[in-house]
This record gives C-alpha cells, structure tokens and sequence, in this order.
C-alpha cells in the first residue's frame, strides 16, 4: 500500500505581467498570510508545491492514505482567513468568483508514468 497520495492541479492567471509577480510575491514564505500553511497542514496536507510556467500554475499536493481530496479541501475551506485569502488571491486568477480553492484548481489527468 502507497503510505501517500499525490494529487496534480492546474490553474491559470490572468496574463498580466504585474499580476504574475505579485501573485508569486504573495506566495513567498516571509509574505503569506501564516494561516495559509498552517491551515493547509491542518487539512492534513503533508506537502505542496505550486510551479508556474507562463500564466499556467500547476500544483503538487502530497497526503497520507487517510486523505479524501473532496472532504478534506472542503474542511480547508472553512479553517481561518481561508475564505478572505481566496478572495484575496481571486483578483490574480482566471476562475469564477467566489469559488474555493478546491474549485479553482483542476484536477489533472495522469497519463504516464515510468
């Protein structure tokens, strides 16, 4: 049995190059709101990565075998200031207003694997 899981998302920013670099600004460890982390490991996410290329993000998020993507990003949803830095980070990214994180991103397809 795997002892983790490994989910792949997708979201894309506006393309704005001012939007781009302070939506990366606003990602950087001294600049994120110190509820973001810790409600994320909360949700009992163990690791998570965003890479960008162009105006497209994609995201790694890494979770133990207990971890059920729809229940546990809903309870992520609800943990401290995560429903005003959705908003707040909204401004940067191409998606639907009000919408979660667990909205935003998409879910991405595996389609090889070595």
């Amino acid at each position: 049995m795997n002892p983790s899981q490994r989910f792949c998302l997708t979201l894309d920013l506006h393309e704005d190059p001012r939007l781009i670099a302070e939506y990366q600004y606003w990602h950087r460890p001294e600049h994120i709101w110190p509820e973001i982390p810790a409600g994320i490991k909360a949700a009992g996410i163990l690791n998570m990565e965003i890479y960008r290329f162009e105006n497209r993000l994609f995201m790694i998020i890494e979770a133990g075998p207990d971890f059920d993507f729809d229940r546990d990003m809903k309870k992520l949803s609800g943990l401290p200031r995560q429903q005003e830095w959705e908003a707040f980070v909204s401004r940067f990214q191409q998606a639907q207003p009000g919408e979660t994180s667990a909205g935003k991103w998409k879910m991405m397809e595996k389609i090889f694997e070595l």
